[in-house]
């Protein structure tokens, strides 16, 4: 789960000797553990208001994030945008896609709430067809298709329950659902990140979004936020600090190596996710979680490989078409 993700656009340089790759996915296993350090905190400090959630987790993820800045000498010039109105249209549909994931997490099993994240990727590549125009081959056709299906073998067991009247009540079932829409909206958000990268720095995208995030979640603020046990602010001030520590290291391990090389390790989430789950909260995988979370990382880093293919042939195809001088 990358809420409030930053953009990926560095690209790594020549690696002769591939420590640079090493140290890419190094740094990438090393971000997700974070980021599941994150989620664990916040589901541990139990059934908090998702609004204040999320204002914990952006405000307190901008101290690492400045603190990394200020140490390369960028963070004068880091918040120098032409399009702020962009960065806020991707705060307001950010904010969204964040303060779902958190109210799906803290109602269902950390396994599962983490795996159901990964329906956003296979979203992206439906939304880039629909909204903005891109030509998907049979194969990510396939690929999202059988990946929904997997997504599908993971919730059926709460969304089945709607068919009785005391499903209704149920807590997971919202969770579930919860899940489901924060990972469409997050693919939108996604798409504007997309967007955005083609004239924006990581760290100007980075620090708008946890900016625009913190000042939108106090909007939420007269909607019923709680007093916090001081156990629940350390613990949510440690996922904010998870937050920013997280995006520095993806960030850093996206310059490192190719994304195509570093994205498929996104998914050892889930083998810390069973294990945390297990661990600290007593979650015990369900079968559906495993079989189709196992359906839905296949489908997962098969769109990166076909994305990896794809961009192997337009790199031929441009030298071919260069002329000879």
């Amino acid at each position: 789960m990358t809420t409030g993700s930053g953009a990926k656009q560095e690209v790594a340089g020549d690696d002769p000797g591939g420590h640079g790759t090493l140290r890419g996915i190094a740094l990438k296993i090393v971000s997700v553990a974070v980021f599941v350090g994150m989620q664990t905190c916040i589901k541990a400090a139990g059934d908090v208001p998702a609004g204040q959630i999320v204002f914990f987790r952006s405000f307190f993820a901008i101290f690492p994030i400045i603190a990394f800045l200020s140490l390369k000498g960028q963070l004068a010039t880091a918040f120098v945008t032409k399009r702020p109105f962009n960065h806020v249209a991707r705060g307001i549909v950010g904010v969204g896609a964040m303060g779902l994931g958190f109210f799906a997490l803290t109602r269902l099993p950390l396994p599962e709430a983490i795996t159901l994240n990964y329906a956003q990727p296979l979203l992206v590549v439906v939304f880039s067809s629909v909204f903005l125009g891109e030509t998907i081959r049979v194969y990510r056709w396939s690929a999202v298709a059988v990946g929904l299906v997997g997504v599908l073998i993971i919730s059926w067991p709460e969304l089945t329950l709607l068919n009785s009247d005391e499903g209704l009540d149920d807590q997971e079932v919202l969770g579930v659902m919860a899940a489901l829409v924060a990972a469409a909206i997050s693919a939108v958000a996604m798409l504007l990140v997309r967007n955005l990268v083609q004239t924006e720095r990581t760290a100007t995208i980075v620090l708008w979004f946890s900016s625009t995030a913190s000042v939108l979640s106090l909007l939420t603020l007269p909607f019923g936020w709680q007093s916090l046990t001081s156990v629940q602010a350390v613990l949510l001030v440690m996922a904010g600090f998870c937050g920013g520590l997280g995006q520095i290291l993806m960030t850093s391990a996206y310059r490192h190596a190719e994304a195509s090389v570093v994205a498929p390790f996104e998914y050892t989430s889930m083998i810390l996710g069973v294990v945390v789950g297990y661990l600290v909260f007593g979650d015990v995988t369900s079968f559906n979680t495993l079989v189709g979370g196992m359906i839905v990382v296949a489908a997962g880093i098969f769109i990166i490989w076909r994305e990896r293919q794809l961009g192997l042939e337009r790199t031929r195809t441009r030298k071919a078409t260069l002329p000879e001088g």
